[in-house]
């Protein structure tokens, strides 16, 4: 497991702001933050080589790209050992309708968020990419209707510590902001 990194309340409000919109320029996050460019810039390089920030991403709206039906699978692996792990994490995430795949405890041994252009697709991905592989003992659908993001993610407060103030900069959801 990984040390966490101390953050003081300046790097945490540029946490909020950059993860409400990445795109921020230096000089209007060091505006908001209420210190200068130069040391807004080398407190988030700081974060970046801490391994805090780990990069930025381009999100997608998968409805514009021919696939606005989601689902989440739920995949239980027989045998499930070592030796499959991989190469089956390796199939599922060069499949181009998989957006996450996750590694689990408990009955299911993967969680596989997919989109598809439509039921057929849903099931032809299931059948064709699942449950055709000698592995797979187990696919449950579940169809995704709506989504939002969360956050910010920062780190826990330490015990008795005051709660933050609400964070009054909207987030979008993931259907607005894609």
């Amino acid at each position: 497991m990984t040390d966490s990194v101390v953050l003081d309340p300046v790097d945490l409000h540029l946490l909020r702001l950059l993860q409400n919109d990445a795109r921020m320029t230096y000089r209007d996050l060091a505006a908001q933050v209420g210190v200068a460019p130069s040391t807004c810039l080398d407190r988030v390089t700081r974060l970046r080589r801490s391994g805090v920030i780990l990069g930025h991403q381009l999100r997608l709206d998968p409805a514009k790209l021919g696939r606005g039906l989601e689902a989440l699978l739920s995949v239980q692996v027989r045998p499930h050992r070592r030796e499959l792990v991989g190469p089956f994490v390796e199939r599922i995430r060069a499949l181009p309708e998989s957006i996450t795949v996750f590694h689990l405890t408990g009955p299911d041994d993967y969680l596989v968020h997919v989109a598809v252009a439509d039921m057929a697709d849903l099931q032809r991905l299931v059948l064709d990419g699942f449950t055709s592989r000698p592995e797979v003992a187990r696919v449950e659908t579940r169809l995704i209707f709506q989504q939002w993001d969360c956050g910010p993610l920062l780190p826990p407060r330490p015990e008795g510590a005051p709660a933050p103030e609400p964070d009054r900069t909207e987030r979008k959801s993931s259907s607005e902001s894609r």
